[in-house]
C-alpha cells in the first residue's frame, strides 16, 4: 500500500496498480491474490471458504443488531464500529461447538460474549457513566429494563468539555438473527442538568415478546447536550456520546 502525492489524485486500476480513497487519504496498491474461481472451487481452499462463510455470517449478523439499535446508534457511534462489531460477531460464531466448521452461526454460539460491547471508542459508557445501575431481562414477561438511584450528574458522569446537560437513553432488542428479523423498545429520560443537584430515580422498562427463545439484549447509552441561549445543542453532534450492550441473554 502506498500513498498518492501531488495535486492530482487517481481513482481506479491502471494496469496492476489500484487507486482508490479511504479515510487515512488517497492510496494506491498493486492488484494480486487467488482467483476468486480458484478460491469458491480449489479443494485446498476448503478452510478459505469455510472463513468466508462465517465471516459472511457475523457481518449479516451484526448488521441486524445495529438496525435493531438504530434509534439510539444514530447518536452514539465511531467510524470503525461496524468493523469492530462484525470481529466481535465472528467470536460469537467460533464459540458455536455444535455446528461443523463453516456453519457455526450466532444462535449456537455464545452472544453473552458481546456484553460489554462499546459502540463508540471515543466515548465508552464504561468510562463516562459512573452511578450504579441494575440491568435486567425478563423473558418472561419481555420487559428489559433498567434502573439507576439517585446519583448527582456532576459527580457520576465523566462529561466531555462544553456539556451542560445530558439525557440517559436505553433499549431492548430481540433479536432473530437466522430471519433477519427484530423487536426492539427503547426509552429515554428527557433532558437533565449536568449539574450538582441529585437526579431522582430512573427506571426504564422497553418491551419485546413475553417468552422470546431468541437472543435478547439491553443496551445503554448516554447524550451530551450544551445549552445556547436557551436552546439544547446535541454537543459535538454527540461524537463522544457513549452506548454500551451492558447485559445479554443468549438462551
Amino acid at each position: 500500500m502506498a500513498r498518492q502525492k501531488g495535486i492530482i489524485k487517481l481513482k481506479g486500476t491502471i494496469g496492476d496498480i489500484t487507486f482508490y480513497k479511504t479515510k487515512d487519504g488517497h492510496l494506491a496498491r498493486e492488484k494480486g491474490g487467488v482467483d476468486a474461481s480458484r478460491i469458491k472451487n480449489d479443494p485446498a481452499f476448503q478452510r478459505t471458504r469455510e472463513n468466508n462463510s462465517e465471516f459472511g455470517r457475523a457481518g449479516k449478523a451484526g448488521k441486524i443488531l445495529r438496525t435493531a439499535l438504530r434509534s439510539l446508534l444514530i447518536n452514539s457511534a465511531d467510524s470503525k464500529m461496524v468493523g469492530r462489531l462484525t470481529q466481535s460477531m465472528v467470536k460469537v460464531i467460533q464459540a458455536d461447538v455444535i455446528s461443523v466448521r463453516g456453519l457455526r452461526n450466532v444462535i449456537d454460539g455464545e452472544a453473552e460474549l458481546l456484553q460489554g460491547f462499546e459502540f463508540n471508542i471515543r466515548g465508552k459508557l464504561g468510562t463516562s457513566l459512573f452511578a450504579p445501575f441494575v440491568g435486567t431481562i425478563d423473558r418472561v414477561t419481555g420487559t428489559i429494563s433498567v434502573d439507576i438511584a439517585p446519583f448527582i450528574p456532576a459527580n457520576m458522569i465523566a462529561a466531555p468539555s462544553g456539556t451542560t446537560h445530558f439525557k440517559i437513553t436505553s433499549a431492548g432488542a430481540e433479536i432473530d438473527f437466522e430471519a433477519e428479523t427484530f423487536v426492539e423498545g427503547h426509552s429515554e429520560t428527557v433532558i437533565l442538568p449536568w449539574d450538582n443537584v441529585a437526579t431522582v430515580a430512573i427506571s426504564q422498562e422497553n418491551m419485546v415478546t413475553a417468552a422470546s427463545t431468541k437472543p435478547l439484549f439491553l443496551a445503554l447509552g448516554l447524550e451530551f447536550f450544551q445549552e445556547v441561549n436557551g436552546q439544547m445543542y446535541p454537543l459535538k453532534n454527540g461524537a463522544f456520546n457513549p452506548l454500551a450492550l451492558v447485559s445479554v441473554s443468549g438462551l
